[in-house]
Order: C-alpha cells, then sequence, then structure tokens
C-alpha cells in the first residue's frame, strides 16, 4: 500500500505542477509564415506548423510510443508492467519537456509558443529517457523511473541547447543528444544503483524467451523499421535533405541486420535468428545514422557504416556486456550501451569525417541546408568537423556527470526499498502466470 501511494502521490504533484506551469506560460504558436517570425524566437528550431509538419509529428510520435515502449519491454519478467510503466514515463517527461524545451527556443513575451515543432522536440527528448531507463530496468522503482525523467529531460534540454544552438553542430537524427546522451546517463545511473545485496538477478534474464516476449519484440521492431527513417529526418530543414535522411537510413537498416545474423549464429551457437537480434541490429543501424543520415554518406557508405554497426552489436553483447558487470559494476539491462551508446559514438565520428568532406561541389544548393556556417564563409570546413568531434566528449561528460548525480538523489534513503520491499513492489507491475511461477 505504501508503495502505491508513493506512486499516486508523485504522479498527482507532477500533474499539478504541469497544469499550473502550462496554465501561466504555454499557448498555442501563431500561425505565420517562417518569414514572419519574430526575430526573438531561435526560427530555425520552429518551424511553423503546417502539412509539412504535422505528418512528422506523427510519425515521432508513433515511433517513441509503441516502438521504444515496446522494445524495452521484451524481458518475460518485466514485460507488461514495464510496457505500462512506459507509457506513464511518456506521459509525463512529454510535458515536462514542451515546458523545458519552451524556455530555451520558443519562448516569447514571456509566453512558451507550442506547435507540431515544440512537440516533435519533446519526442526527441521522451526518447532519451526511454533509452536511459532501459539500462535501469528491474533496479528502478516507478517512483525512481518518474524522478529520473525529471531530471534527464531537463539535463538533455541543456545539452541539446549548448550542441545545436550554440555550437552549431549538425546532428538532425540525434545520434548525440538522443542515442549517446540517453544510453550514457542510463549507464552511469545503472552504476550508481549499484547495490551488490540487491543484485542477485540472473543477469542472463535479457535472454529471456517465450511467446509474449517474441511478440514484444516483433511488433516493436516492424514500427521501428516503418517508422524510425522518419524518426532521422524529422528535424531536417527541407525535402531535399530529408530525402538523404530517410535513404541512407534505410540503407544503413539492411547493411546492419545482415551483419547482426553473420555473427550470432557463431557467437551463441544458434542455428535460428532470434526476433531480438534483429531488433537490436535494427536500433543500431538507426543510431549510426543519426548525425550523418542528411549528409554526403553516398548508399554504399551508408551500407558500409550499417554493416559495421552491425557487427559491433552482438560482438559488445558476448564481450563487452559481462565486462560493464564485472569490472565497472554496470547492469545494462537491455543492452542500450550496444545498440544506442557504441552506435551513437560511431555515427558522431562518420558525421564528423563527413563534415570534412563537405563542399560546394559535392553538397551543390544543400550544403546551406546541412552547414549553414559553412555555406555563409563563418566557419571553414575544418572549424567545423572539430565542432562535430568535439561535441561527442561534452555530450559524454554532460551525460556521465548528470546520470551520475541523478544515480546519487535515486539512491538517498526515502527514494529506495530494501531486497523484499523492491521485489513486492516491483511484483505489483508484473503479470506472471501462476504456472511459470
Amino acid at each position: 500500500a505504501a508503495s502505491r501511494l508513493r506512486l499516486s502521490g508523485l504522479c498527482f504533484l507532477l500533474q499539478i505542477l504541469n497544469i499550473l506551469l502550462f496554465a501561466v506560460f504555454v499557448r498555442y504558436s501563431p500561425e505565420s509564415s517562417p518569414g514572419q517570425c519574430p526575430p526573438q524566437l531561435n526560427c530555425s528550431r520552429r518551424n511553423q506548423d503546417s502539412g509539412f509538419q504535422e505528418p512528422r509529428f506523427q510519425d515521432v510520435h508513433i515511433q517513441v510510443l509503441l516502438s521504444f515502449g515496446l522494445l524495452v519491454a521484451f524481458l518475460s519478467r518485466y514485460g507488461p508492467g514495464k510496457a505500462a510503466i512506459s507509457i506513464l514515463i511518456i506521459a509525463f517527461a512529454i510535458q515536462w519537456a514542451v515546458l523545458i524545451q519552451g524556455f530555451f527556443y520558443f519562448f516569447l513575451n514571456g509566453k512558451i509558443y507550442v506547435g507540431a515543432q515544440s512537440m516533435v522536440s519533446a519526442d526527441f527528448c521522451t526518447a532519451a529517457v526511454l533509452i536511459s531507463i532501459g539500462a535501469v530496468l528491474g533496479r528502478a522503482n516507478p517512483v525512481q523511473m518518474l524522478l529520473l525523467a525529471l531530471l534527464e529531460v531537463t539535463l538533455c534540454t541543456l545539452n541539446e541547447y549548448i550542441l545545436l544552438s550554440l555550437m552549431g553542430v549538425s546532428d538532425s537524427g540525434r545520434s548525440l543528444t538522443v542515442h549517446t546522451f540517453g544510453a550514457y546517463f542510463g549507464l552511469m545511473v545503472s552504476r550508481v544503483l549499484y547495490q551488490p545485496h540487491k543484485d542477485r538477478r540472473k543477469r542472463e534474464e535479457r535472454q529471456d524467451t517465450g511467446y509474449q516476449t517474441d511478440v514484444f519484440a516483433v511488433v516493436g521492431t516492424i514500427y521501428l523499421w516503418i517508422f524510425w527513417p522518419s524518426f532521422t529526418s524529422t528535424s531536417t530543414v527541407h525535402d531535399n535533405t530529408k530525402n538523404w535522411a530517410v535513404l541512407n537510413t534505410y540503407f544503413s537498416l539492411v547493411a546492419s541486420t545482415v551483419a547482426t545474423l553473420i555473427l550470432s549464429p557463431v557467437l551463441y551457437e544458434e542455428s535460428t535468428p532470434r526476433m531480438v537480434q534483429i531488433q537490436d541490429a535494427t536500433l543500431a543501424g538507426m543510431a549510426v545514422m543519426g548525425m550523418a543520415g542528411e549528409m554526403l554518406v553516398t548508399p554504399f557508405g551508408a551500407l558500409i557504416a550499417g554493416f559495421l554497426v552491425g557487427l559491433i552489436s552482438p560482438l559488445g553483447f558476448r564481450f563487452f556486456t559481462p565486462v560493464l558487470y564485472s569490472r565497472l559494476k554496470i547492469q545494462d539491462t537491455c543492452g542500450v550501451h550496444n545498440v544506442h551508446g557504441l552506435p551513437g559514438i560511431l555515427g558522431a565520428l562518420l558525421g564528423t569525417l563527413l563534415t570534412l568532406m563537405a563542399t560546394a561541389d559535392t553538397y551543390g544548393d544543400r550544403l546551406e541546408l546541412v552547414f549553414p556556417l559553412v555555406a555563409q564563409g563563418s566557419r571553414t570546413v575544418t572549424d567545423q568537423a572539430l565542432i562535430q568531434l568535439g561535441a561527442l566528449p561534452l555530450t559524454l561528460l554532460l551525460a556521465m556527470l548528470g546520470g551520475h548525480i541523478t544515480g546519487a538523489i535515486l539512491k538517498t534513503k526515502v527514494l529506495r526499498c530494501s531486497p523484499d520491499e523492491q521485489y513486492m513492489e516491483n511484483t505489483v507491475f508484473w503479470e506472471v502466470k501462476l504456472g511459470n511461477c
């Protein structure tokens, strides 16, 4: 009863807080053309509501709700309950992200003006939160997850503002601000929450099988294949660069899937491919195209990048994940380091390399869309590449520092449970058949 009331009370307080802040600050954005956008607003981040934006918002929202919500629910022990908690986290994080990002990007004359673009930005930030929760699944109770979302949305927005607005980094598909930040933020929280006497669950839970878990993996992976190219290309400014992002993402996706199925039978001695392996390959192939998607990767370049990351992901699960647990005491429940963290870093390095090759001859009119400061002559290609590269350690620093602080807060006595209480609290969110007990 105490656990249920604690969650209920926190949900009540957070929702009342959101309602009050929305009442004071949030208004609908005026319907005007980008050319009439007030100079006080960051119009490069605030495309007006139009038929161009609304389908993209729908694609991103479906991607966050269904794909991410289902993909972190494939463990048989946590499946149905985790899907419910994911929806709760999404419902809160979107509201909070609209507010926090509004103060950075959509604030004018004391008001936050919301529209399709602000909702897309909120969904991006929510995706980072869901990635982080995948790293602490089974080790954090719902109250801790809500507080994690509260803190991470704030820090994720700060990181995004520094990179995209202040530094002028090109990261339309969010290799850094979503995949890398979310993965390493969650891994650091997992490290801080480590308690030897509570970590007796078998780490092989990730390999749990069953009809129900297969359904989660199948449905989530199908939605990834359908909607992730739109997710990667949503932040592009014009349709010209959107086409590159969509095509590059698809090429990376198919190559990553094939590469994973090359290694998995060798590493795990399984003759039949598992849907979870295809799911991981899909995530990795998309994450690597986050920064480079709208750049001139070329079709064969996207295939090479997808193929490499498709090999890295299963190798990470086989060899690096045990090291994370044994040496660093990081229990990465859903393997976010291998499907988001490492591919995000590889995507940032690929984007840096492609930036060095960006010239007016190769990009044509698209140079101004992808690298506006380079096209205007404010920066050289080398300067832009160094900034793209420098964004990687900065993101890692902010993610790990923020994760450490968040983990320390979540580990306070008032929020954590004893081993028995932790078990009883989590069983409220499990649905287990009697015959399987």
